[in-house]
């Protein structure tokens, strides 16, 4: 059997269901200490380019998706209540934007996923090169937030994942476009929903030493694939979900042999599915393909019982689609039969 990450419903919830408190407004000049740096604000950002699906999602869903001028980096279609508002906006690039292209949209302010697009090392530019020309950056802090982005790759984390991080760069940035209301409302939404699946899961009452692996991709079908260490947002799942990671890294995606992982034959294999084409197993259906017909992965536990959820390859990332990922395997969780 497996799990589809299908009918997300929309993520702005009406004020009149939530009543949350009431919002103030933002007072500018407004400084904000991001990722090690501080940006200054002397009014609502008018025009925005984003560099990282996330950036661009967390915006549509505070209602700013009018200031978006452009957007890059994407792994799968955008939410679907967001689709004709996206259509309407210029895609720079499917994947990593130029610098000069960004640059041409005169933004103010360019909101990033990762730093390792818009950083220290950044493969589009440095955050200083933006900056001298004034044009603040602003990097969603599950990108750095317990987080080492020094070490190469996609980074180590030092710490957990925690949606609190998710939570910190939606108020942050509601704060910044004078939108806190909004913010006040998307956080209450996804905190609900973040309480009913690991609720969920609570109810099952698991077996003991259920395990899982979290398969990314892979650079070939015939190399080892990348599969989430144990502090990412898939780790966050399945420790909030009562689930044993069997990767023992704290790398972000980390290489591992299948030899290893069949050794370790996780009771539950999660694979990313993606319309992002850089490598062959980003191929939901090739990875399918692998696990039924390779002769080390299929002897394992998980596919041989058919224990395998197919996730939005974005929900795998430190975003706000982790709580819908959280939501996929709690899910398939109620669904899986263990006593086979």
């Amino acid at each position: 059997m497996k799990f589809r990450l299908i009918g997300i419903t929309a993520l702005t919830v009406s004020t009149a269901v939530l009543s949350p408190a009431q919002a103030q407004s933002t007072n500018y000049p407004l400084t904000v200490t991001n990722c090690g740096q501080e940006i200054t604000f002397d009014a609502a950002p008018e025009t925005t380019v984003t560099v990282g699906q996330s950036a661009t999602e967390t915006l549509y869903s505070l209602g700013l998706g009018g200031t978006v001028a452009g957007t890059s980096v994407w792994f799968n279609p955008v939410l679907p209540e967001f689709k004709e508002l996206n259509d309407g906006i210029e895609r720079l690039a499917d994947n990593d934007p130029s610098f000069e292209s960004v640059v041409n949209k005169r933004p103010d302010l360019v909101a990033v996923q990762y730093e390792w697009h818009v950083g220290p090392e950044g493969i589009v530019a440095t955050r200083e090169q933006f900056h001298e020309l004034g044009i603040p950056t602003y990097v969603m802090p599950a990108d750095c937030d317990t987080k080492d982005n020094t070490t190469g790759g996609d980074g180590t984390r030092v710490a957990m994942f925690s949606t609190d991080s998710v939570y910190k760069g939606i108020g942050e940035l509601a704060k910044i476009y004078d939108s806190q209301e909004s913010g006040k409302t998307l956080i209450t939404a996804l905190k609900s929903r973040e309480a009913d699946a690991i609720e969920l899961a609570r109810s099952l009452k698991l077996p003991e030493d259920v395990s899982a692996v979290f398969w990314f991709s892979s650079a070939d079908m015939d190399i080892d694939p990348y599969v989430a260490g144990r502090k990412g947002a898939p780790g966050y799942m399945m420790e909030k979900l009562g689930i044993r990671n069997v990767i023992e890294s704290d790398e972000e995606w980390p290489t591992v042999g299948w030899e290893t992982i069949a050794k370790a034959d996780p009771t539950v294999i999660v694979i990313a599915e993606m319309d992002r084409r850089r490598f062959p197993a980003d191929d939901v259906e090739k990875k399918l393909e692998f696990l039924r017909n390779d002769p080390v992965a299929k002897e394992m536990t998980a596919v041989r019982e058919g224990r395998i959820i197919v996730m939005d390859a974005h929900a795998m990332s430190a975003t706000m689609r982790s709580i819908f990922g959280l939501e996929t395997v709690a899910n398939a969780l109620a669904e899986f039969d263990f006593n086979q």
